[in-house]
């Protein structure tokens, strides 16, 4: 197994480091300044006050943040990960993704640490056109867990980044569940049987809602606490009710009621039974069913996200936990997706033998770092920690840092020694000489 040291991280002076941030952070008198801002900022803040902004750990750790938020990777939802943060190295996993009205983020993130780690969990809303990229909420830091109603179909980014000089294993799930209760009573699974967009009058409109069936007569009931805004009769929908749930900027549509069971101004409470279940108005010759829908000032929005309960579960972590923070090999030719998925966006066309860093793993993937710093995704069956062959030197030879002739030399490795090759990065070679790992140029 290759060690995280085959990657140049600036560990010089660690401990003093740490020492000078502690006595200078925890007596910052501007402390009471940054009580507005997210913890993040509020850290970031002490980092700066304490004058290693522009140290090499410092740098370091903006470097990690602003690269989280600029070159996430995309993952698709619900998501699970586990990777690890080195005390080491400053680092920060970014990740984009798409929801949709009406979705409730679920982001959880759970620690495993021999000491105690605090991580900074962001939701961004990434720049689009004019608009900057916006901060939308924040993890509490004890318990690692964010809720976050979707107001409108789009792009999201999620940050994590631990503190300076604290190492840990971390798994970060994230989910989506519905934002509203279900419109129907009782816990048996009704089924929706029309969705949006469906065709109605041969063609003419399209269905504006989903229909939920059920029993004659079954409950209606409140999907969030709010005040009925109308009850009323027409040829459409027959008896109806219309709701407005508290803070919101929609109205909720109740439809083909048998009975409506409320009256306008009633303020209601989540549960609460509104009507019975029926086939009134237009829906007079069809099975027994509720027309729900959702509106706003735009007109009609598709209400299933808002109540579909149906969400599929991540998948479970496959990929060997054991290489995490550790530089392996591609066994055969494979390769660099953009994300965890087999139809992915291939970023690159990897040989075999050739060496990456494993920073996470999600599903059957790692998520991996490159030599050149690119990150991606990749199948983690074609993927080994283990060397492939070893040499003897011909003649002395340089062991480097990094794949670089400008790379820092570790040592210099004598005349006739046994080495073994743990991978490959174009004209140089990664090796383990005497428990010291590093690389050197093929000639």
């Amino acid at each position: 197994m290759i060690s995280r040291n085959a990657y140049n991280s600036p560990i010089a002076g660690l401990f003093s480091f740490f020492c000078l941030f502690m006595l200078t952070a925890c007596s910052s008198s501007k402390r009471g300044l940054f009580t507005k801002k997210t913890a993040h900022e509020q850290y970031a803040g002490r980092i700066t006050d304490a004058g290693l902004g522009n140290s090499t750990m410092g740098n370091l750790w903006f470097s990690a943040a602003n690269k989280a938020l600029t070159s996430p990777l995309t993952i698709t939802l619900p998501y699970k990960e586990t990777g690890y943060f080195a005390a080491e190295k400053p680092d920060a996993a970014g990740y984009l993704f798409t929801a949709r009205r009406g979705d409730k983020l679920d982001i959880r993130v759970t620690l495993r640490s021999s000491a105690r780690l605090r991580l900074f969990t962001d939701l961004w809303q990434p720049a689009e056109g004019p608009a900057k990229q916006a901060l939308l909420a924040e993890a509490d830091t004890l318990t690692g867990a964010l809720q976050y109603e979707v107001e409108r179909d789009g792009r999201f980014l999620l940050r994590l980044q631990p503190e300076l000089l604290q190492s840990g294993e971390y798994t970060l799930t994230i989910n989506t569940a519905p934002s509203l209760a279900f419109p129907v009573a009782g816990n048996a699974d009704h089924r929706i049987g029309s969705f949006w967009g469906d065709a109605r009058d041969k063609g003419a409109r399209s269905h504006e809602g989903i229909d939920i069936f059920g029993k004659f007569r079954t409950p209606v009931v409140a999907a969030a606490d709010g005040m009925i805004t109308s009850t009323r009769q027409n040829n459409l929908g027959g008896k109806v009710i219309f709701m407005h749930p508290k803070g919101k900027s929609y109205t909720l549509y109740y439809a083909h009621l048998d009975s409506q069971l409320v009256r306008e101004g009633q303020n209601v409470f989540t549960g609460d039974t509104l009507g019975l279940m029926g086939n009134t108005g237009n829906a007079r010759y069809t099975p027994t069913h509720l027309h729900f829908g959702i509106y706003t000032n735009g007109g009609a929005i598709d209400p299933l996200p808002f109540v579909n309960r149906k969400r599929p579960e991540p998948a479970s972590i496959q990929a060997s936990t054991g290489l995490l923070q550790t530089s392996a090999r591609s066994t055969a030719a494979t390769s660099l997706l953009a994300s965890p998925a087999k139809n992915s966006n291939i970023l690159e066309k990897l040989p075999a033998n050739y060496v990456m860093y494993i920073m996470a793993a999600t599903g059957n993937w790692y998520k991996v770092l490159l030599p050149d710093n690119r990150e991606g995704f990749v199948d983690s069956k074609f993927i080994s920690g283990q060397p492939y062959k070893r040499l003897l030197t011909k003649s002395s030879t340089r062991l480097l840092e990094a794949p670089d002739t400008l790379a820092a030399m570790k040592t210099m490795i004598p005349v006739g020694k046994n080495i073994q090759v743990l991978g490959n990065s174009g004209s140089y070679q990664f090796v383990n000489y005497e428990e010291e790992k590093g690389w050197i140029r093929v000639d």
